[in-house]
């Protein structure tokens, strides 16, 4: 629980996601108590991103939609992990599981167009950048544009 208080209060995680500021472990504990109640109702599975010693290095999720076809993927990199090629590996890891065991015949990835790191991301791990999608989600009280990102089946 302490690394995961402790990645989720580098200032960059909760800039770009859900992540509240500050970050507590009273957060933890709810958002860990949320994934299973997620994967239980089969839409959604966060999985952590650990290194060969089981330290934490991320977080990673997809989200499907309702007629089950396609997927929304969403991660976060502790600090130390960034820059190492940990994104983009698990990015790739976790859709080639979707479209085998999902049967996903898309799935998108959604960055702000501040996020450039997260546009590396998309880009070196196969998705294509389709178009901007202007005050698209609500953030933190906040309507935000995101660029849509995507990747198909191979078919």
């Amino acid at each position: 629980m302490s690394a995961l208080v402790a990645a989720c209060r580098d200032p960059e995680i909760p800039k770009w996601t859900l992540v509240p500021s500050p970050y507590s472990e009273d957060d933890a504990r709810l958002w860990l108590a949320a994934q299973s109640a997620a994967r239980r109702g089969g839409r959604r599975v966060e999985l952590a991103i650990v290194d060969l010693d089981d330290r934490l290095l991320g977080s990673i999720a997809i989200a499907r939609s309702a007629d089950g076809r396609v997927g929304e993927v969403g991660y976060w990199v502790a600090a130390e992990a960034r820059r190492r090629g940990v994104a983009t590996r698990s990015v790739q890891l976790l859709a080639e599981w979707a479209f085998q065991e999902l049967g996903l015949d898309r799935i998108e990835l959604l960055t702000e167009p501040e996020n450039r790191a997260s546009q590396r991301v998309a880009e070196a791990a196969g998705f294509t950048r389709e178009r901007l999608l202007r005050a698209h989600r609500e953030q933190k009280g906040t309507l935000r544009d995101f660029y849509l990102y995507a990747l198909t089946r191979e078919v």
